[in-house]
């Protein structure tokens, strides 16, 4: 049952997330993206063939095989066209003109009988969506194909079986004009038009497909039976996989036993292999290098990382730019005007044209019907979002909507966050410092064991540290945290805690001012300071220090480079934001900031007039990344992040954001060059066709010219889309 009459209007409801293999298929339409169906079919709105919503391992043969049957009905026609043109034409052949043969009966009855399956065999499935278009009253390009090519047709079926119908001022011996050559070349030109249109479409998934094929078709499960060769989409949440040595990891998942050397630049950008033992996870479609392991099954489908990417370009691919509602708003009226200047254009050249007026009138009529057609204004913009969005994947910038990309192109700051998207979001604890008359092992005994409770960072950093001394740890009793402040716990009858100055003295510790002396050098040399009190006395200090990350001094240039001014928000330390906003040169920085204060941040830029995006990778980030007018996430964060943002960094390097911006500059200046040449060609070529030159140099369009021209209009628009597939970002 086609669910298209709903989905217009509900459209966002269904099919919200595509399966990544083996899923129900959903139609949609290029230009009208609301629009879904679950069979192949043609759009209700503007005619285009729907195509899939997602690219799945079946669909090239279903585009190849509509592609066949277009291929085919264009080279039967212009085999059976041909004959036509040539018959039509050759009164203006030296040595033929006077010929007796060339306007007689048999010349055009045969003219009738080649045309008669060209246009209707041939030209079907433009003049049965054109009917379609017109019984339904959705107006749009193949309506004034239909309109063309019809009265081209019929008035010349006329002019053979009843030329007695006709005054005689348009008789020429008994004999009416025929335009048999005009409506077989049209449908033959648009049937060329459209073989190009579905190759070039077919090359815009290409960036989905590449992605597609990254997963193996197979996957070895392993079972008491030994092991056995599935089909990727029978592999289940907690089967037992093996993977070979060059094989690709089929699915998510971790390895239970065996070790090898994983290729992970699908995820990380980096060609050096990570090695993999029991406990580690794997991700599906890295490289397997020289060993063999068993994995667990975590996650499979669509919900693999891969599965997730390809669904996010997918959906982003079918997504609207805002820029598109110009087009749209002009497609909206473009019809019913064109038709109207169609039928003005007849009624002119009736009255003032000269002899034979009526065929003056009909030529320039159709003409004006046939060139006139707006694919090429409804094709700029959704061909340049599905061409440029595929570009970003291939780079690891993936793009969730067209409204994130044109936004991009207008951001003047960029406010970052410090761990885990300047650096490396991996602290190590680098410096234990007890006060007088603590032991430096039993100090980062008592602080690791409370930490331990904690799911911070930092935390994890003074726990890994604690573990690689071979400090054995605690359970603590009585465990508590303060959001931005710190946390606090009992253990064998001692009170700890470990934060910031002002929690401890919100816990009513006192003479923190020798240990803030101390910490200010840590801190100016861009480690974190964090404090220890024990059974109520300042018992010393932790320093924990996160790497900036290689490639950001690199990005932060570029990024100036593009003209955008750099903020760090991040809730450290004053001091320690300031040792790492001043080695990498940002313009500003805002430090001690809780998650609530990033978002008023944001909101104070964006009400100064700034054009904010906001790059960040935790969960305390979401929020800010959902107030941008873009979200940056990076890949190498949190689901949550991810989710509030509107691009995604899939290696979690800030350069990315650069490619970003590139992308989002190429992509919107390809609309415009788009929407450009196609209200250009409809603005010259309307009044060419009508007949504008005609009074001056005694031209007329012939409305062959005119369907060449509207073909190749589309097919331009396409390779100019095209075009961004090579951009370099």
């Amino acid at each position: 049952m086609p669910l298209s009459e709903a989905a217009v209007e509900h459209g966002s409801h269904l099919a919200a997330k595509v399966a990544f293999s083996a899923a129900k298929p959903v139609y949609t339409c290029p230009m009208h993206p609301e629009v879904l169906q679950d069979h192949p079919g043609n759009c209700p709105k503007c005619g285009m063939t729907l195509e899939l919503r997602t690219v799945t391992a079946g669909a090239n043969d279903e585009e190849n095989a509509e592609l066949r049957v277009m291929t085919r009905r264009f080279w039967i026609g212009a085999a059976l066209a041909m004959p036509v043109f040539c018959l039509a034409m050759a009164h203006v052949v030296p040595g033929l003109g006077r010929q007796p043969w060339v306007d007689g009966n048999l010349s055009r009855w045969l003219q009738f009988a080649l045309a008669t399956p060209a246009v209707w065999w041939a030209g079907w499935p433009l003049l049965s969506r054109g009917w379609r278009s017109i019984v339904t009253l959705q107006l749009n390009m193949f309506t004034l194909i239909a309109i063309g090519v019809g009265a081209a047709f019929f008035l010349s079926a006329a002019a053979m079986l009843m030329p007695g119908m006709f005054p005689d001022t348009l008789q020429n011996m008994g004999k009416v004009a025929i335009y048999f050559e005009s409506a077989a070349v049209i449908v033959v030109l648009v049937l060329l038009g459209q073989v190009l249109e579905l190759r070039a479409r077919t090359r815009t998934g290409s960036a989905i497909k590449a992605l597609l094929n990254l997963a193996p078709p197979t996957a070895r499960q392993v079972t008491t039976g030994g092991d056995h060769e599935v089909p990727l989409d029978q592999v289940k949440v907690g089967d037992w996989l093996r993977v070979v040595p060059g094989d690709r990891v089929p699915v998510d998942g971790v390895v239970v036993e065996g070790h090898s050397s994983v290729e992970e630049s699908m995820i990380t950008g980096e060609p050096l292999p990570v090695e993999k033992t029991a406990g580690d996870k794997v991700t599906g479609g890295t490289v397997n290098g020289p060993g063999s392991f068993v994995m667990r099954a975590e996650r499979i489908g669509s919900d693999t990382l891969l599965g997730q990417i390809v669904n996010m370009v997918a959906e982003a691919q079918r997504s609207r730019a805002p820029i598109q509602g110009l087009a749209d708003k002009v497609a909206g009226i473009f019809v019913p005007v064109v038709l109207a200047v169609s039928a003005l254009t007849f009624a002119l050249w009736m009255w003032l044209g000269p002899e034979p007026t009526f065929a003056h009138a009909i030529v320039c009529a159709v003409a004006v019907l046939i060139i006139a057609c707006p694919c090429a204004l409804g094709l700029a913009t959704p061909m340049s979002i599905m061409v440029g969005i595929g570009r970003g994947a291939q780079e690891g910038v993936l793009v969730k909507n067209a409204e994130a990309l044109e936004r991009l192109e207008k951001v003047t700051t960029l406010v970052v966050d410090k761990t885990g998207t300047l650096t490396e979001g991996k602290p190590k604890l680098v410096n234990v410092l007890p006060a007088g008359g603590f032991d430096a092992k039993e100090f980062l005994r008592l602080a690791a064991s409370l930490e331990q409770s904690s799911e911070h960072p930092l935390a994890a950093a003074i726990v890994q540290g604690a573990k690689d001394q071979a400090i054995v740890l605690e359970a603590v009793k009585d465990f508590r945290s303060v959001t931005g402040g710190g946390v606090a716990g009992a253990l064998g009858g001692r009170t700890i805690m470990v934060g910031k100055p002002d929690f401890l003295r919100d816990e009513k510790i006192v003479g923190l001012e020798t240990l803030e002396a101390s910490a200010t050098n840590l801190q100016e040399d861009g480690k974190t300071a964090m404090f220890v009190a024990i059974d109520g006395k300042p018992a010393g200090i932790l320093a924990v220090a996160d790497p900036i990350k290689s490639s950001t001094a690199e990005a932060i240039g570029e990024l100036h480079a593009l003209g955008l001014q750099l903020v760090m928000l991040t809730g450290d330390n004053r001091r320690t934001a300031a040792a790492v906003a001043k080695k990498l040169g940002l313009d500003a920085v805002e430090a001690e900031i809780e998650p609530a204060g990033k978002v008023a941040y944001v909101k104070k830029l964006r009400a100064e007039g700034k054009h904010v995006a906001m790059a960040g990778d935790g969960i305390n980030d979401a929020p800010a990344l959902s107030e941008a007018e873009v979200g940056i996430a990076m890949g190498t964060g949190t689901d949550v992040a991810m989710q509030s943002a509107g691009v995604t960094l899939v290696k979690g390097d800030l350069r990315g954001i650069g490619k970003a911006i590139h992308l989002s500059h190429a992509t919107m200046r390809n609309i415009r060059e788009n929407l450009f040449f196609a209200f250009l060609y409809n603005a010259l070529g309307i009044p060419l066709a009508a007949g504008v030159l005609y009074p001056f140099f005694g031209l007329l369009l012939s409305p062959m010219i005119a369907g060449a021209a509207m073909s190749l209009s589309s097919v331009s628009v396409i390779a100019n889309a095209l075009r961004l597939r090579k951009v370099r970002l």
